[in-house]
Protein backbone atom coordinates (compact mmCIF):
# COMPACT_ATOMS: atom_id res chain seq x y z
CA UNK A 1 0.00 0.00 0.00
CA UNK A 2 2.93 2.61 0.82
CA UNK A 3 4.37 2.26 -2.60
CA UNK A 4 0.83 2.77 -4.45
CA UNK A 5 0.52 5.52 -2.29
CA UNK A 6 4.11 6.80 -3.56
CA UNK A 7 3.48 6.38 -7.10
CA UNK A 8 1.60 9.34 -8.14
CA UNK A 9 4.03 11.85 -6.51
CA UNK A 10 7.48 10.14 -7.25
CA UNK A 11 5.75 9.74 -11.34
CA UNK A 12 5.40 13.52 -11.41
CA UNK A 13 8.80 14.21 -9.76
CA UNK A 14 10.35 12.00 -12.25
CA UNK A 15 8.53 14.26 -15.18
CA UNK A 16 9.78 17.95 -13.42
CA UNK A 17 13.34 16.76 -13.11
CA UNK A 18 13.73 15.21 -17.15
CA UNK A 19 12.28 18.81 -17.75
CA UNK A 20 14.76 20.29 -14.98
CA UNK A 21 17.55 18.58 -16.92
CA UNK A 22 16.33 19.19 -20.41
CA UNK A 23 16.40 23.60 -18.93
CA UNK A 24 19.40 23.18 -16.86
CA UNK A 25 21.41 20.52 -18.99
CA UNK A 26 24.12 20.29 -15.73
CA UNK A 27 27.14 19.87 -16.44
CA UNK A 28 27.85 19.33 -20.12
CA UNK A 29 30.25 16.10 -19.91
CA UNK A 30 27.42 13.14 -20.10
CA UNK A 31 24.01 12.50 -18.54
CA UNK A 32 22.77 12.28 -15.35
CA UNK A 33 21.38 9.03 -13.75
CA UNK A 34 21.40 5.58 -15.28
CA UNK A 35 22.66 7.01 -18.92
CA UNK A 36 26.22 8.46 -16.99
CA UNK A 37 28.66 6.15 -18.98
CA UNK A 38 31.56 8.53 -18.92
CA UNK A 39 33.52 9.43 -15.64
CA UNK A 40 34.02 12.78 -14.55
CA UNK A 41 37.08 14.19 -15.89
CA UNK A 42 39.92 13.93 -14.58
CA UNK A 43 38.88 10.97 -12.22
CA UNK A 44 39.60 7.49 -12.65
CA UNK A 45 37.08 4.58 -13.02
CA UNK A 46 33.48 4.36 -13.32
CA UNK A 47 30.97 6.16 -11.89
CA UNK A 48 29.75 5.22 -8.48
CA UNK A 49 26.94 2.99 -7.70
CA UNK A 50 24.83 5.67 -6.42
CA UNK A 51 26.14 8.05 -8.98
CA UNK A 52 24.65 5.14 -11.82
CA UNK A 53 21.38 4.95 -10.05
CA UNK A 54 17.88 6.54 -11.59
CA UNK A 55 18.17 10.94 -10.87
CA UNK A 56 14.70 10.14 -9.26
CA UNK A 57 15.89 7.63 -6.72
CA UNK A 58 18.98 9.62 -6.29
CA UNK A 59 16.58 12.57 -5.29
CA UNK A 60 14.89 10.30 -3.08
CA UNK A 61 17.58 9.62 -1.01
CA UNK A 62 19.03 13.02 -1.02
CA UNK A 63 15.99 13.95 0.52
CA UNK A 64 16.85 12.10 3.64
CA UNK A 65 19.82 14.20 4.36
CA UNK A 66 19.96 17.47 6.28
CA UNK A 67 20.96 20.51 3.98
CA UNK A 68 24.27 21.36 6.23
CA UNK A 69 24.83 17.17 4.77
CA UNK A 70 23.41 17.59 0.91
CA UNK A 71 26.10 20.53 1.19
CA UNK A 72 29.02 18.35 2.38
CA UNK A 73 27.88 16.04 -0.34
CA UNK A 74 28.25 18.49 -2.95
CA UNK A 75 31.65 19.59 -1.76
CA UNK A 76 33.09 16.14 -2.86
CA UNK A 77 32.98 16.44 -6.69
CA UNK A 78 31.74 18.44 -9.78
CA UNK A 79 28.87 15.85 -10.73
CA UNK A 80 27.20 16.16 -6.58
CA UNK A 81 28.16 19.69 -6.81
CA UNK A 82 25.67 20.50 -9.55
CA UNK A 83 23.30 17.39 -8.57
CA UNK A 84 22.14 19.14 -4.83
CA UNK A 85 21.39 22.28 -6.52
CA UNK A 86 17.71 20.66 -7.64
CA UNK A 87 15.27 23.67 -7.48
CA UNK A 88 12.87 20.28 -6.79
CA UNK A 89 14.55 19.18 -4.00
CA UNK A 90 15.78 22.41 -1.95
CA UNK A 91 11.38 23.28 -2.45
CA UNK A 92 11.05 20.35 -0.66
CA UNK A 93 13.19 21.15 2.18
CA UNK A 94 11.88 24.88 2.58
CA UNK A 95 8.38 23.49 2.15
CA UNK A 96 9.32 20.91 5.59
CA UNK A 97 11.29 23.32 7.64
CA UNK A 98 9.85 26.52 7.65
CA UNK A 99 6.41 25.95 9.83
CA UNK A 100 9.14 24.47 12.07
CA UNK A 101 11.97 27.61 12.12
CA UNK A 102 11.09 30.09 15.45
CA UNK A 103 12.72 32.73 13.80
CA UNK A 104 12.33 35.18 10.84
CA UNK A 105 13.18 38.93 9.83
CA UNK A 106 13.35 41.49 7.56
CA UNK A 107 16.09 39.89 5.53
CA UNK A 108 15.41 36.35 5.78
CA UNK A 109 11.43 36.19 5.02
CA UNK A 110 10.72 34.29 1.70
CA UNK A 111 8.51 35.67 -0.96
CA UNK A 112 5.09 33.45 -0.74
CA UNK A 113 4.63 32.66 -4.60
CA UNK A 114 7.39 30.45 -4.43
CA UNK A 115 5.09 28.23 -2.26
CA UNK A 116 1.53 28.93 -3.81
CA UNK A 117 2.79 27.91 -6.98
CA UNK A 118 2.61 24.33 -8.44
CA UNK A 119 6.21 23.87 -9.23
CA UNK A 120 4.57 22.47 -12.92
CA UNK A 121 3.30 25.67 -13.56
CA UNK A 122 7.33 27.25 -13.23
CA UNK A 123 9.07 28.21 -16.32
CA UNK A 124 12.47 29.21 -17.29
CA UNK A 125 11.76 33.25 -16.14
CA UNK A 126 10.18 32.01 -12.83
CA UNK A 127 12.58 29.24 -11.51
CA UNK A 128 13.43 30.41 -7.90
CA UNK A 129 16.46 29.36 -6.20
CA UNK A 130 15.81 27.62 -3.63
CA UNK A 131 18.95 26.16 -2.60
CA UNK A 132 19.82 30.30 -1.59
CA UNK A 133 16.59 30.90 -0.31
CA UNK A 134 16.74 28.43 2.27
CA UNK A 135 20.39 29.46 2.78
CA UNK A 136 18.79 32.84 3.40
CA UNK A 137 16.25 31.95 5.72
CA UNK A 138 18.30 29.00 7.80
CA UNK A 139 19.00 29.64 11.33
CA UNK A 140 22.53 28.82 11.03
CA UNK A 141 23.24 31.72 8.57
CA UNK A 142 21.09 33.88 11.34
CA UNK A 143 23.73 33.24 14.38
CA UNK A 144 26.76 33.76 11.94
CA UNK A 145 25.83 36.83 10.88
CA UNK A 146 24.40 37.65 14.72
CA UNK A 147 27.88 36.23 15.59
CA UNK A 148 29.62 38.92 12.97
CA UNK A 149 27.65 42.14 14.16
CA UNK A 150 29.65 44.35 16.20
CA UNK A 151 28.26 44.35 19.53
CA UNK A 152 27.50 48.33 21.04
CA UNK A 153 26.33 47.04 24.94
CA UNK A 154 27.27 47.32 28.17
CA UNK A 155 31.72 46.46 28.45
CA UNK A 156 31.57 45.99 32.39
CA UNK A 157 29.27 47.04 34.93
CA UNK A 158 32.23 49.61 36.51
CA UNK A 159 32.37 51.44 33.32
CA UNK A 160 28.95 51.56 32.87
CA UNK A 161 28.51 53.20 36.36
CA UNK A 162 30.69 55.87 35.23
CA UNK A 163 28.59 57.09 32.53
CA UNK A 164 24.89 58.24 33.05
CA UNK A 165 22.21 57.22 30.08
CA UNK A 166 19.09 56.44 29.90
CA UNK A 167 17.18 53.54 29.51
CA UNK A 168 16.58 51.93 26.50
CA UNK A 169 12.62 51.85 26.07
CA UNK A 170 10.09 49.86 24.31
CA UNK A 171 6.47 50.12 24.00
CA UNK A 172 4.60 46.72 23.77
CA UNK A 173 1.19 46.50 22.92
CA UNK A 174 -1.11 44.27 20.95
CA UNK A 175 -4.06 41.59 21.03
CA UNK A 176 -1.95 38.93 22.44
CA UNK A 177 -1.33 40.69 25.49
CA UNK A 178 -5.17 40.49 25.96
CA UNK A 179 -7.02 37.84 24.48
CA UNK A 180 -4.22 34.46 25.35
CA UNK A 181 -5.58 32.39 28.22
CA UNK A 182 -2.15 32.93 30.00
CA UNK A 183 -1.08 36.50 30.86
CA UNK A 184 2.03 37.63 28.91
CA UNK A 185 3.39 39.75 31.34
CA UNK A 186 1.93 37.89 34.50
CA UNK A 187 4.56 35.78 33.44
CA UNK A 188 7.40 38.44 32.86
CA UNK A 189 6.67 39.41 36.39
CA UNK A 190 6.99 36.39 37.69
CA UNK A 191 9.51 34.64 37.04
CA UNK A 192 13.00 36.50 37.82
CA UNK A 193 15.21 33.99 37.07
CA UNK A 194 14.66 34.48 33.39
CA UNK A 195 14.01 38.01 33.50
CA UNK A 196 14.05 39.72 36.35
CA UNK A 197 12.66 43.18 37.42
CA UNK A 198 15.15 46.41 38.12
CA UNK A 199 12.29 48.37 39.21
CA UNK A 200 10.23 51.73 38.02
CA UNK A 201 11.97 54.46 36.46
CA UNK A 202 11.16 58.05 37.96
CA UNK A 203 10.05 59.45 34.95
CA UNK A 204 6.25 58.08 34.20
CA UNK A 205 3.78 59.70 30.99
CA UNK A 206 0.93 60.86 32.21
CA UNK A 207 -2.00 58.55 31.32
CA UNK A 208 0.27 55.17 30.43
CA UNK A 209 2.80 55.25 33.71
CA UNK A 210 6.60 54.54 33.82
CA UNK A 211 6.32 51.23 32.66
CA UNK A 212 8.25 48.41 34.69
CA UNK A 213 12.42 48.12 34.42
CA UNK A 214 14.22 44.45 33.79
CA UNK A 215 17.99 43.50 33.33
CA UNK A 216 18.49 41.37 30.56
CA UNK A 217 21.92 38.91 31.16
CA UNK A 218 21.44 40.55 34.81
CA UNK A 219 23.51 43.34 33.75
CA UNK A 220 21.52 45.45 30.49
CA UNK A 221 18.36 47.79 31.93
CA UNK A 222 15.52 48.42 29.93
CA UNK A 223 11.92 48.98 30.15
CA UNK A 224 8.53 48.15 28.76
CA UNK A 225 5.86 50.65 28.77
CA UNK A 226 2.72 48.50 28.16
CA UNK A 227 -0.07 49.69 25.56
CA UNK A 228 -3.56 47.45 27.12
CA UNK A 229 -6.74 48.62 24.31
CA UNK A 230 -8.62 48.58 27.80
CA UNK A 231 -9.52 48.66 30.97
CA UNK A 232 -8.25 44.93 32.74
CA UNK A 233 -11.95 44.55 33.93
CA UNK A 234 -13.03 44.97 30.21
CA UNK A 235 -10.19 42.58 29.58
CA UNK A 236 -11.40 39.69 31.74
CA UNK A 237 -15.03 40.30 30.20
CA UNK A 238 -14.30 40.61 26.72
CA UNK A 239 -12.21 37.29 27.41
CA UNK A 240 -15.27 35.66 28.70
CA UNK A 241 -16.71 36.58 25.53
CA UNK A 242 -14.58 35.44 22.97
CA UNK A 243 -15.19 39.26 21.86
CA UNK A 244 -12.26 41.96 21.63
CA UNK A 245 -13.54 44.48 19.68
CA UNK A 246 -12.91 47.72 21.25
CA UNK A 247 -9.77 49.12 21.52
CA UNK A 248 -9.40 52.67 23.21
CA UNK A 249 -5.56 52.92 21.98
CA UNK A 250 -6.54 54.40 18.72
CA UNK A 251 -9.36 56.68 17.57
CA UNK A 252 -10.63 57.55 14.02
CA UNK A 253 -9.97 61.00 11.51
CA UNK A 254 -10.36 62.31 8.09
CA UNK A 255 -7.77 61.16 6.48
CA UNK A 256 -7.56 61.97 2.41
CA UNK A 257 -9.94 60.95 -0.24
CA UNK A 258 -13.00 61.45 2.51
CA UNK A 259 -11.85 57.82 4.31
CA UNK A 260 -11.27 57.45 7.75
CA UNK A 261 -7.88 56.33 9.13
CA UNK A 262 -7.16 55.16 13.10
CA UNK A 263 -4.56 57.48 14.92
CA UNK A 264 -2.74 56.59 18.28
CA UNK A 265 -4.84 58.61 21.08
CA UNK A 266 -2.94 61.67 22.83
CA UNK A 267 -1.21 59.74 25.66
CA UNK A 268 -0.05 56.81 23.48
CA UNK A 269 1.20 59.57 20.66
CA UNK A 270 3.30 60.95 23.74
CA UNK A 271 4.32 57.06 24.45
CA UNK A 272 5.37 56.66 20.89
CA UNK A 273 7.36 59.63 20.75
CA UNK A 274 10.17 58.29 23.65
CA UNK A 275 10.64 55.06 22.88
CA UNK A 276 13.75 53.17 20.74
CA UNK A 277 11.71 50.41 19.60
CA UNK A 278 8.25 48.80 19.99
CA UNK A 279 7.32 45.31 20.78
CA UNK A 280 3.70 43.95 18.84
CA UNK A 281 2.30 40.53 20.74
CA UNK A 282 0.31 38.79 18.20
CA UNK A 283 -2.47 35.80 19.02
CA UNK A 284 -0.52 32.91 16.69
CA UNK A 285 -2.84 30.17 17.67
CA UNK A 286 -4.41 29.10 14.48
CA UNK A 287 -8.12 28.05 16.12
CA UNK A 288 -8.62 31.88 16.72
CA UNK A 289 -10.16 33.95 14.68
CA UNK A 290 -8.05 37.31 13.15
CA UNK A 291 -8.48 40.63 11.50
CA UNK A 292 -4.57 40.94 10.35
CA UNK A 293 -5.77 43.94 8.26
CA UNK A 294 -7.09 45.87 10.96
CA UNK A 295 -4.11 44.79 13.37
CA UNK A 296 -1.81 46.01 10.13
CA UNK A 297 -3.24 48.82 10.28
CA UNK A 298 -2.75 49.20 14.10
CA UNK A 299 0.70 48.91 13.71
CA UNK A 300 0.95 51.51 10.67
CA UNK A 301 -0.60 53.86 13.43
CA UNK A 302 2.36 53.29 16.20
CA UNK A 303 4.68 53.21 13.52
CA UNK A 304 3.85 56.97 12.29
CA UNK A 305 6.99 58.63 10.84
CA UNK A 306 5.40 61.73 12.42
CA UNK A 307 5.83 60.30 16.15
CA UNK A 308 9.71 59.39 15.88
CA UNK A 309 12.61 57.93 13.78
CA UNK A 310 11.65 55.39 10.82
CA UNK A 311 13.86 53.21 11.68
CA UNK A 312 13.32 51.96 15.50
CA UNK A 313 12.96 48.34 15.08
CA UNK A 314 10.17 45.99 15.81
CA UNK A 315 10.09 43.00 17.83
CA UNK A 316 7.23 40.61 16.72
CA UNK A 317 6.22 38.36 19.76
CA UNK A 318 4.13 34.90 18.00
CA UNK A 319 2.72 34.26 20.87
CA UNK A 320 0.50 31.15 22.33
CA UNK A 321 -0.24 30.38 26.23
CA UNK A 322 1.13 27.16 26.49
CA UNK A 323 3.00 23.93 24.65
CA UNK A 324 0.02 21.72 22.77
CA UNK A 325 -1.71 24.98 21.63
CA UNK A 326 -1.58 24.51 17.28
CA UNK A 327 0.29 27.59 16.03
CA UNK A 328 0.94 29.97 12.83
CA UNK A 329 4.43 29.44 11.60
CA UNK A 330 6.37 32.87 12.28
CA UNK A 331 6.76 33.08 8.08
CA UNK A 332 3.37 32.83 8.04
CA UNK A 333 2.53 35.49 10.63
CA UNK A 334 5.31 38.10 8.79
CA UNK A 335 2.91 37.81 5.43
CA UNK A 336 -0.39 38.28 7.26
CA UNK A 337 1.07 41.40 9.45
CA UNK A 338 2.16 42.75 5.94
CA UNK A 339 5.85 43.45 7.66
CA UNK A 340 7.67 43.63 4.56
CA UNK A 341 5.64 46.89 3.98
CA UNK A 342 7.33 48.38 7.05
CA UNK A 343 10.28 49.49 5.77
CA UNK A 344 12.31 48.96 8.65
CA UNK A 345 13.84 46.47 10.80
CA UNK A 346 11.56 43.87 12.21
CA UNK A 347 11.64 39.92 13.47
CA UNK A 348 9.19 37.26 14.34
CA UNK A 349 9.60 35.36 16.87
CA UNK A 350 7.81 32.48 18.62
CA UNK A 351 7.04 32.69 22.03
CA UNK A 352 5.08 30.82 25.30
CA UNK A 353 3.42 32.56 27.87
CA UNK A 354 3.90 29.99 29.88
CA UNK A 355 7.43 29.24 29.72
CA UNK A 356 8.62 32.43 28.11
CA UNK A 357 10.23 30.48 25.35
CA UNK A 358 11.75 32.55 22.96
CA UNK A 359 11.37 35.69 24.73
CA UNK A 360 14.95 36.14 25.60
CA UNK A 361 15.90 35.77 21.85
CA UNK A 362 13.46 38.32 21.02
CA UNK A 363 14.80 40.88 23.60
CA UNK A 364 18.46 40.45 22.70
CA UNK A 365 17.73 41.19 19.13
CA UNK A 366 15.77 44.17 19.83
CA UNK A 367 18.49 45.13 22.01
CA UNK A 368 21.14 44.76 19.82
CA UNK A 369 19.37 46.54 16.87
CA UNK A 370 18.35 49.29 19.32
CA UNK A 371 22.15 50.04 20.26
CA UNK A 372 23.09 49.50 16.73
CA UNK A 373 21.05 52.19 15.54
CA UNK A 374 22.17 54.58 18.43
CA UNK A 375 25.81 53.71 17.57
CA UNK A 376 25.34 54.96 13.80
Amino acid sequence: MAAAGNAVPWGRLESALRLLREKWGRGGTGQRGGDCTEPEAGKEGEPSRLQALPIDVQLYIMSFLSPQDLCHLGSTNRYWMLGIQDPLLWRYFLLRDLPSWPTVDWKSLPDMEIFNRCFSELNDSALYDYMTVYKQCCLQRKRRLKSSRPTYGPVTSFLQSLVSQEETRFAMFGPGLEELDESLVHRMMTQPEILPIAGLPPKPIHGIGSGISFRFNNHQKFNILTLYSMTSRERAMARAAEHFKVNKMFCQEDGENQQTVRVPIDQVKQACKVVDGFIYVANAESHTRHNRQEEFSHILAMLDPALGPVDRPMLVLSCISHVGVERISCVHMAHQLQLNLLGRPWMVQDTEAVTLAGLLNGIEWLLGEAAYKNAQ
